[in-house]
């Protein structure tokens, strides 16, 4: 593999919301977890020394309540890791916290914040709950951004029919799985072609099919999530699909096929 993204992280310990916060559905999981982790401080001291390690790029998901607050964990996490993944669009929060990613304006603000701070890339995670994907893209492409982490989960619902109460404590949660791919493929292109930035493509990859398919929409990197509860060893059979791929095709060099795909 070529890295690690880390669980998302806040400035202090956040316990979470409470139980239950995940559930199966069709094509994938629900989930309101509500960045339960143990704050910053306790992963650079208990956690980052594990990962570095390995021979790996490790990237930090960080989450604030403010500009200055993602500015500050910026300023303490960036030296220790290769990347900060800004996370402005976590769905499942509920009151306690603010999701920047609704408008130009509010994702530029927090990627200004992050890039005086910063000492590493700065790749900013977005939204497809919105209306326009690519006019929030395009403010943080000129607020500084480095790369673009596309796509968080959907927002979605399910109901237990016979208490009549939603499935999860929240009432609403993320929705991620082979479910939400053809979202996250059409919005890594829709982001690939207005800003020209790398894009770290997600949501729903399950094979090296997808991968293929997230790298021609636009993706120079391919990350992969909920199909790890299904399959752990999933990227090592993605990574050996991938090449299988590539020999039938004769592609050498996977990442030439970036932004390779051909619209109508």
């Amino acid at each position: 593999m070529g890295g690690i993204s880390v669980k998302g992280l806040t400035l202090k310990p956040r316990k979470g919301n409470p139980p239950p916060r995940v559930a199966e559905t069709y094509g994938g999981c629900l989930n309101s977890v509500g960045l339960q982790n143990p704050g910053t401080e306790a992963f650079l001291r208990d956690e980052l020394p594990f990962l570095r390690q390995k021979d790996l790029a490790v990237i930090a998901n960080i989450s604030g309540a403010s500009p200055e607050e993602y500015g500050e964990m910026a300023g303490l996490i960036g030296s220790a890791v290769d990347m900060l993944e800004v996370n402005i669009s976590c769905p499942n929060l509920n009151k306690q916290g603010v999701n920047f990613s609704s408008g130009p304006l509010a994702a530029a603000a927090v990627t200004e914040a992050v890039k005086k701070s910063a000492s590493v890339p700065v790749c900013v995670k977005l939204s497809p709950n919105v209306t326009d994907i690519t006019s929030i893209a395009l403010a943080c492409k000129e607020a500084g951004a480095d790369a673009l982490s596309l796509i968080n989960t959907l927002l979605g619902m399910r109901i237990d029919t016979e208490t009549r109460r939603p499935v999860l404590r929240n009432n609403v949660g993320g929705l991620s799985g082979p479910a939400i791919f053809p979202v996250a493929l059409r919005c890594v292109w829709q982001a690939a072609e207005k800003t020209g930035l790398p894009i770290l493509g997600m949501g729903g990859v399950s094979n090296g099919s997808d991968v293929v398919e997230m790298m021609m929409a636009g993706a120079w990197a391919v990350g992969v999530g909920t199909v790890l509860f299904s399959d752990p060893l999933a990227p090592v059979r993605i990574l050996r699909e991938l090449e299988e791929w590539g020999g039938n095709n004769g592609v050498e060099k996977i990442s030439s096929i970036t932004g390779s795909v051909k619209a109508h």
